[in-house]
C-alpha cells in the first residue's frame, strides 16, 4: 500500500505528507518567510555556484558578512555555533516529537590536535544526550578523528611506516574512546559513510566497535550508501556476521553524498565505479535494504536517512504490514534540519521515531557543510519546487 494516506497502525494516527499545518507547526511566521526566500535563492543555480567563492573571499578579507550568514542560511540549516546554542533548536524539534542528532560539522582539518579536539567534542555531544530523550542518537565522521590520507593508505593494503603505525593506534584509540562513552551512557552513536576509497577501513572499524559494544543494545551504527551497487550485499553479509557472532547490527541507510566526486575519480584513474548506473537502481536497493532490516528487526537496528517520500512511505507502511510498533527502538527515520519538514513532523505526529541532524560549529568552519547543502538541493530534481510549494501552501493557510 503506497498511497498518500497510510492507515493508522500501532502508532498515534494516520499519516499524510501533505499536512503543512503539522509540518510547519514549529516554524514562526518569520521562520516561514525566511525559508521561502532562502529556498528561492537556492533554486537559482547560478547564485549557488558563485556564492561559495564570493563568501570565502569576503570572509578572508574581513568583510562583516558573518552576521548575515548566521541570520540566514546558518540559522535555517544549523543549530548554533556551540552545543549550548543548539538548545532552542532541540526544544523546538522536541515540541513536534522530533529528536535531535547533534552533528559537529567542522570539516577539512588534518592535524592531530584538531583530531583530539574533535574526539572531545563528540564525547561532549554524547554527554549532552545522556538522559535526554530529545537527543536520542549521536554521530561522527571517521575523518573528523583520523587523517584522510592514512585511511586511504590503509584501504590500499599498503604497509605503514613506523610513524604511521603509531598514528593509526592513536586514531583507533579516539574511535574507541567515543564508542566507549556511548556504551557507558547508553547513547547510540552513528559512524557516517565517506568516500569509497577510504570506506573499507571505516567499515572494519565500525564492525569491530559493534562486536565490542552491541551485544545487548544497538550502540554503534555503521552507514550503508545504497547508491553503491555493492552495499545491499554488504548489509546482508554484515548481518550474517552479527548473527554468527551474536551482536546487534546497527545500520544507517542513506542513498549517498559523493556521486559526482566518485564518478569523476573513477573515470580519471580508470577503475570500476561503485556508483549505481542510475537513480532507479539506487532506489531499488534502498527499499530492498529497508525491507531486509525490518524482516530482521530484532537483530538489526535501522536508521533510515532519507528525504525521499516514497522510501518513507515504504518503511511506514511496512511497519504496519509487519505489525511492528511505530516507536520500536530499532527503527528511526532521519532527515536534515531545515529540509523535508513535511516528512519529519508528519511521521512524528503519526507516532514514528524521527530524528533530525542538527549541525553546529563556528560559522566559518561550517561553511563547507552549508554550501554542500545548497548545491545538493539544486541537484535534486523537483526538490526545491516541492519545498517551495509546501511553504507557499502553509503561507496561504496562515494568510501571510
Amino acid at each position: 500500500m503506497l498511497n498518500n494516506e497510510t492507515v493508522a497502525g500501532p502508532g498515534k494516527g494516520a499519516l499524510s505528507f501533505e499536512n503543512t499545518e503539522i509540518a510547519f507547526r514549529h516554524s514562526s511566521d518569520t521562520d516561514l518567510k525566511r525559508a521561502y526566500w532562502l529556498f528561492r535563492i537556492i533554486n537559482v543555480n547560478f547564485l549557488v555556484k558563485i556564492g561559495p567563492p564570493i563568501t570565502n573571499f569576503a570572509m578572508s578579507i574581513g568583510l562583516p558578512i558573518k552576521s548575515l550568514i548566521k541570520a540566514t542560511i546558518f540559522k535555517h540549516f544549523c543549530g548554533g555555533e556551540t552545543i549550548d546554542e543548539c538548545d532552542n533548536t532541540i526544544k523546538n524539534l522536541a515540541k513536534g516529537g522530533v529528536g535531535t542528532i547533534l552533528d559537529y560539522s567542522v570539516e577539512g582539518e588534518d592535524d592531530e590536535e584538531v583530531f583530539d579536539h574533535t574526539r572531545d567534542e563528540i564525547i561532549l555531544t554524547i554527554k549532552r544526550a545522556t538522559g535526554d530523550k530529545a537527543v536520542p542518537i549521536t554521530v561522527f565522521k571517521a575523518t573528523g578523528v583520523v587523517r584522510f590520507g592514512l585511511l586511504e593508505k590503509l584501504d590500499t593494503g599498503a604497509e605503514l611506516s613506523t610513524a604511521e603505525e603509531a598514528e593509526w593506534k592513536k586514531a583507533q584509540a579516539r574511535v574507541l574512546a567515543i564508542c566507549t562513552k556511548a556504551y557507558e551512557t547508553g547513547v547510540p552513536v552513528m559512524i557516517d559513510a565517506e568516500e569509497t576509497w577510504i570506506q573499507k577501513t571505516i567499515d572494519l572499524l565500525a564492525m569491530n566497535m559493534m562486536r565490542k559494544f552491541n551485544k545487548d543494545k544497538a550502540i554503534v551504527y555503521n552507514t550503508y550508501q545504497l547508491y553503491r551497487h555493492d552495499k545491499l550485499k554488504s548489509l546482508k553479509d554484515d548481518y550474517n556476521v552479527a548473527v554468527t557472532e551474536d551482536f546487534i547490527l546497527g545500520a544507517k541507510l542513506v542513498r549517498g553524498a559523493y556521486m559526482e566526486k566518485e564518478r569523476k575519480r573513477a573515470a580519471e584513474m580508470g577503475y570500476e565505479c561503485l556508483i549505481q548506473p542510475d537513480k532507479q537502481s539506487a532506489d531499488r536497493d534502498y527499499d530492498a535494504a529497508v525491507h531486509f532490516c525490518i524482516d530482521n528487526v530484532e537483530k538489526v537496528a535501522l536508521v533510515a536517512g532519507t528525504h525521499n517520500e516514497h522510501s518513507c512511505r515504504v518503511l511506514a507502511d511496512l511497519l504496519n504490514e509487519k505489525e511492528v510498533s511505530h516507536n520500536h527502538p530499532h527503527v528511526y527515520f532521519s532527515q536534515l534540519l531545515g529540509m523535508s519538514d513535511n516528512l519529519s513532523f508528519n511521521l512524528a505526529d503519526a507516532g514514528y521515531n524521527v530524528v533530525k541532524y542538527v549541525p553546529y560549529g563556528p560559522v566559518k568552519a561550517v561553511l563547507p557543510y552549508l554550501f554542500r547543502r545548497a548545491q545538493e538541493n539544486t541537484s535534486i530534481a523537483g526538490q526545491m519546487g516541492r519545498e517551495l510549494g509546501l511553504i507557499l501552501k502553509e503561507r496561504k493557510r496562515r494568510q501571510l
